[in-house]
């Protein structure tokens, strides 16, 4: 066990890896490609997807509203999260053990800063819901520069989450109280990590199901006092349906793997959280691949806008091809015109000099 009244910045992470007794953490070379190869389509849609997002929500006028922008906003924080993906698969196996513990803290502050990112969102998200259904609206109230403040605040909490590690809650100078699925990072700052983002879990999860009882309790209401049937495309249910699918994804795809760092946090001898941690990236993974097809699937609107996006940039290319054609064609004109213009003229030279001769 290495001394803890000495810190240990300039060792390599196998210092770490040693210290916390991981030996069997290292991936077989073919499983590594497969998960590289497999992990970088799941990336490659996961930025498409999420940027196409955001392009509906800039270019439609029909989105430029609170929720839209913040729902544009959760697609960057997935975004960043396959940035963090490629990064951490490319970056992982026996590589883990060279890289310094600036890199460590890198490649871990960036999944921390999306994470931080996606929850700070979904937070904020439910508060506007929250508003905007008190009062029966579709949309709150909220101007663009408060919206756009809350975006800013978003990412400054979410940034400063990814860096508080490398900002000296770290274990680098007590090396016995590393953890084991992050050895530089110190157990109390996982049960932190765990328990915070485990209490705004439930604290969201409490403000849909208020809002839950209080639309049904007001739809209930509505039909009692009206003939028929309450037309739902003019009432924030089809928004509610569609925030509380993408918390509740978040909540699957995440709370095992928070439950897990918790456990390591509190030092569970017989939890062996290291089998679990692979299954557990791959279940972040997939909530970043499905939040962008729950956004198209319950909003028409959306699906419609980025149907005609992708239109868009297939005609683009199309007329970008055949602009290229017509210009070698011209060129090809122009060289064929130039060359007869050059023949002619030389004949006639060569029909003079015999006149004259």
């Amino acid at each position: 066990m290495a001394s803890s009244n000495v810190c240990y910045h300039d060792q390599p992470m196998g210092f770490f890896y040693n210290n916390s007794n991981i030996t069997s953490d290292e991936w077989d070379q073919t499983q590594l490609i497969l998960v590289q190869v497999a992990g970088s389509i799941c990336c490659c849609f996961i930025l498409v997807a999420n940027a196409m997002i955001i392009a509906a929500v800039v270019t439609n006028r029909r989105f430029h509203y609170p929720f839209y922008y913040l729902l544009a906003n959760l697609a960057a924080s997935d975004f960043l999260a396959g940035i963090a993906y490629v990064y951490l698969m490319f970056n992982t196996g026996k590589i883990s053990r060279d890289l310094t513990v600036q890199g460590y803290f890198f490649r871990q502050g960036l999944l921390d800063t999306s994470l931080s990112a996606s929850l700070t969102n979904l937070l904020v998200i439910a508060l506007e819901r929250y508003i905007s259904i008190m009062n029966w609206k579709v949309h709150s109230n909220l101007t663009k520069r408060r919206v756009t403040l809350l975006i800013a605040l978003v990412w400054g909490i979410s940034i400063f989450m990814g860096a508080v590690p490398s900002l000296g809650w770290n274990c680098i100078c007590t090396p016995n109280l590393c953890s084991k699925l992050a050895p530089i990072f110190s157990r109390s700052y996982l049960i932190f990590w765990s328990v915070s983002n485990l209490v705004l879990f439930l604290i969201m999860v409490g403000i849909y199901l208020r809002i839950y009882i209080y639309v049904m309790r007001k739809t209930v209401v509505l039909k009692a006092h009206t003939s028929g049937s309450i037309n739902r495309k003019r009432t924030p249910v089809k928004l509610i349906k569609t925030v509380m699918t993408v918390l509740g994804a978040f909540v699957i795809c995440w709370t095992p793997g928070l439950v897990v760092l918790l456990l390591d946090g509190l030092k569970c001898e017989q939890c062996n959280v290291l089998k679990f941690k692979r299954w557990l990236l791959l279940l972040a993974v997939l909530n970043s691949v499905m939040n962008p097809i729950i956004y198209s699937y319950r909003d028409e609107e959306m699906w419609t806008t980025i149907k005609n996006l992708m239109r868009c940039v297939c005609s683009g290319t199309r007329r970008q091809r055949s602009s290229k054609a017509n210009i070698q064609r011209g060129s090809g004109r122009e060289t064929t015109s130039s060359l007869k213009e050059n023949t002619a003229e030389d004949s006639k030279v060569s029909t003079q000099e015999m006149l004259k001769s």
